[in-house]
């Protein structure tokens, strides 16, 4: 038996036998040179390929917006514009012209310099967009060779897939009466092959590194999308052990299922907003099924990144009025623009930066380019009518920058109504609380916004000066140190009295036994992950307003974030003892 651990994309258990899809090194065609006569053959092979891979992929996207959604099938835009890239075209066909050589070894060739500079980036969710390069290049090649696309459309049993890494559009074809859970060497939490795992609410689990090297088709394997771990060839005790926590994750399902359309209300009736965090359209299904009451931080940059270009204010206009109009009459709170850091957009030329997680990004990169922000604001405005629109400044550090975004906020609304443009005027602005200076300032803070929402996974990361991507010192990012509890408490206290609501939407909110000492500090709203609605709603549902308030008090006396944690999780397993099964 062998423990592999990874990054958990979607949760769920599931134990079987495993369906090992090799990957082929489909980029390394050998050089064959051609006669100039054979040039406009090469080229038309070339031509013909792009045509029946685009072919090819509009057969996927139909089939996944009649089994899925029509936001699920526009994932596969971006491998439709890959087609279309008149860079790449022009340097495969340059090469097939300039070096006489097949459409093969010249696209293969090409597609590698895109392969390099991908796996450079320093920016995670562009690295990832890697694997829809390699979708359309697979494609091309096999179009090329006159070779079909291996389906996996047609199991016979069900299967835990594993494999190096699946493509968007592999995982899209999966015969989901089959494929039970799914493992992978690569991958992350915002690539488009985890999206699509959360939205078929299969486990899933990448990261693996080397699972798929070393497991062979029909080993038994169990995946365990709650952990992010697979165990493979398991003993029958933990087999058995599994068996059971499946069961039991079924039975909690459905009774999470059950009060997913409830408010999420303390024993005593005191109503907290539960809302969810997305990045994409595409999510909106998940996080309404799973009883969200609107989009408390919809990340916008993601919208910027995946593309070489600026969106114009008109893309970003219709982004935002279908969201609008999607969750109405729910709210939606748009965070503005937040590059920087470990977000970057390559036609933006930013400078690279010691500590990028502290430099110009966020508000600040706002205010310097005001023109970027300023198409922002309008796109936002003008889909305000269309919906319960909000909006939200990121990483605000002091007084001055919130004057200064609101004042150019003004100065949008200055401009629409001059040229007779409608937009919501009482549209609400807030501050997003996630550096300490900012926390302590909340008290003049909250005379200039209408709301907080406080960010604690930057929070935590200032606070107590720890990078939270870093093995090294994972032990010191402590969500339950009593200086950030503090700091949140100081939050709430000063937003009350000055009649300023509170929202977390960091992942603290998502951990049940926080979200009961959260709102027992007085934090009105919660936004997580669409899955951890359901749990988090059972917990608030299982105490009184007073216990959870007895619990921050009693909380705060501790002197270590690892005894608040402990007393924390021994008395919400009391009072919620369905949550902690396990």
């Amino acid at each position: 038996m062998e423990i592999l651990r990874g990054i958990p994309v979607s949760p769920g258990v599931a134990i079987g036998r495993a369906f090992v899809l090799r990957s082929e090194d489909f980029f390394s065609a050998a050089r064959t040179e051609i006669t100039p006569d054979d040039v406009p053959r090469e080229i038309l092979r070339f031509e013909e390929a792009l045509t029946r891979t685009r072919s090819d992929l509009m057969k996927v996207r139909r089939k996944i917006a009649q089994e899925l959604s029509h936001e699920h099938s526009e994932i596969f835009n971006a491998h439709l514009l890959i087609l279309e890239d008149r860079t790449l075209i022009e340097d495969v066909l340059s090469q097939i012209k300039g070096e006489k050589v097949s459409a093969e070894f010249a696209f293969t060739t090409v597609i590698k310099r895109y392969f390099e500079a991908f796996q450079h980036v320093d920016d995670e969710y562009l690295r990832e967009r890697l694997a829809d390069i390699k979708d359309v290049g697979k494609r091309i090649i096999l179009n090329l060779l006159g070779k079909k696309h291996q389906s996996l459309e047609h199991l016979s049993e069900d299967v835990i897939l594993i494999s190096n890494d699946l493509s968007p559009s592999e995982t899209a074809s999966m015969d989901r009466t089959h494929v039970i859970a799914f493992g992978t060497d690569i991958g992350g939490p915002t690539s488009h092959t985890a999206i699509m795992a959360r939205s078929l609410e299969i486990p899933a689990v990448v990261g693996l590194d080397r699972i798929s090297t070393m497991v062979v088709t029909g080993k038994h394997i169990i995946i365990d999308g709650n952990r992010g771990i697979a165990i493979v060839d398991p003993d029958q005790s933990t087999i058995e052990r599994y068996e059971q926590e499946e069961k039991r994750f079924a039975q909690f399902v459905i009774q999470l299922d059950a009060i997913k359309l409830l408010p999420a209300e303390t024993l005593d009736g005191h109503r907290v907003e539960l809302l969810a965090n997305i990045e994409f359209p595409a999510e909106i299904p998940s996080i309404l099924s799973h009883g969200a009451e609107g989009i408390g931080l919809y990340r916008t940059e993601y919208f910027y990144m995946n593309r070489v270009d600026l969106p114009t204010e008109d893309e970003q206009f219709v982004a935002y009025r279908e969201v609008a109009e999607r969750l109405n009459p729910r709210p939606v709170i748009i965070r503005t623009l937040d590059l920087g850091g470990d977000k970057y957009l390559s036609s933006l030329d930013l400078p690279k930066e010691m500590n990028p997680f502290m430099g110009w990004r966020a508000i600040r990169f706002c205010l310097a380019r005001p023109e970027i922000f300023k198409a922002q604001l309008r796109a936002a405005l003008r889909a305000s009518v269309f919906g319960k629109l909000k909006l939200m400044y990121p990483m605000i550090s002091n007084v001055t920058e919130v004057r200064d975004a609101n004042r150019l906020l003004s100065e949008v609304k200055e401009e629409l109504k001059a040229a007779r443009v409608a937009f919501d005027e009482k549209m609400q602005v807030g501050a997003m609380i996630e550096i300490p200076s900012a926390a302590l300032i909340t008290d003049v803070l909250a005379d200039e916004v209408d709301f907080f929402s406080i960010g604690t996974n930057d929070l935590i990361q200032y606070s107590l000066a720890v990078d939270r991507v870093n093995a090294k010192i994972a032990y010191l990012y402590e969500p339950t140190h009593p200086a950030i509890l503090k700091l949140i408490q100081l939050t709430v206290q000063n937003a009350k009295r000055k009649k300023v609501w509170v929202s977390v939407c960091g992942e603290m909110s998502s951990d049940p036994a926080m979200a009961i000492l959260l709102v027992g500090f007085g934090i009105d709203q919660l936004s997580m992950g669409p899955f951890a609605l359901p749990k988090v709603k059972k917990a608030i549902r299982s105490v009184t307003l007073k216990q959870a308030k007895d619990l921050a008090v009693r909380a705060l006396q501790f002197t270590t974030g690892e005894e608040i944690k402990k007393f924390l999780e021994a008395k919400v397993k009391l009072l919620a003892p369905d949550l902690f099964q396990d």
